[in-house]
């Protein structure tokens, strides 16, 4: 069932996205060669438990942490591993969501770890802007089919890049994962139409090569995960947002001057 927020819903989802977006700006300085990725764990559950609020991810379906940790071809669902360091060139995605009142967020943002190569800035550029491609698509009166098909013809078309089809985004609230879903792929025209007051997640997952992927299984974690199936880097970005008359709102924005016209009022 997609419900419709009211604006007091709303506005409760974006004090727990401005949770979210303060984990992601203090992981900016955080994120560094030789850190331990439990360390970003550690880091976003102090940061999300200091600020009123919990992270929604430990204990869903039994997954026992906040954060979701990736690294390079990790397309997503990683864990947070002790001893783990992150390397001089990695990309590393970091994707958790917060509860806070009640009212849930979920975003996901790519970080280079020290001096990365030209490829991956190319593909944490082009991921990155196809999410927001995606959000301009999100407008009253679109359907679902217009968001992943304007994130498709740019990741895929224009730049040559896998568009990954499995994994996609989604509505959100009241739990973390509710209808409708949003692939980052389809067709103009096709799916669900938008309406004001529906809350969605839009979260292109984006490689230097195929868009498919296969599990890998961490039997020291008993975790399985997912990975490129050619080895290749994957970035993902993601933001929860609202669709309203004024046009998609996000809710869980990092930069009040880059995000200027998608903020609320």
């Amino acid at each position: 069932m997609i419900t419709l927020k009211s604006d007091r819903e709303i506005k409760k989802m974006a004090e727990s996205g401005a949770v979210l977006a303060g984990v992601h700006q203090g992981l900016r300085k955080l994120i560094k060669p030789g850190l331990d990725t439990w360390k970003i764990e550690e880091f976003a559950d102090k940061y999300i438990t200091e600020h009123g609020a919990t992270p929604s991810e430990k204990g869903f379906d039994g997954y026992k942490f906040g954060t979701c940790i990736s690294i390079n071809d990790e397309v997503a669902h990683g864990i947070p591993r002790k001893g783990l360091k992150l390397k001089n060139g990695d990309l590393v995605k970091v994707d958790m969501c917060v509860n806070k009142d009640g009212f849930e967020s979920d975003s996901c943002w790519t970080y280079a770890v020290g001096d990365v190569s030209p490829e991956a800035k190319k593909l944490m550029k082009v991921t990155k802007t196809a999410l927001y491609k995606g959000i301009d698509q999100a407008q009253v009166g679109n359907r679902i089919g217009d968001i992943g098909a304007a994130i498709q013809e740019y990741v895929e078309d224009e730049n040559g890049m896998g568009d990954v089809r499995e994994l996609i985004g989604h509505g959100i609230q009241p739990s973390i994962h509710e209808d409708p879903a949003v692939p980052a792929y389809g067709e103009k025209g096709q799916g669900l139409r938008l309406r004001p007051g529906m809350t969605i997640t839009i979260e292109p997952m984006v490689t230097l090569g195929t868009w498919k992927i296969k599990d890998r299984y961490d039997a020291k974690d008993d975790w399985t995960y997912y990975v490129t199936a050619d080895g290749s880097l994957s970035a993902q970005y993601e933001h929860t947002l609202v669709i309203t008359n004024d046009g998609p709102k996000i809710l869980t924005s990092q930069d009040p001057d880059i995000d200027a016209k998608y903020l609320l009022k």
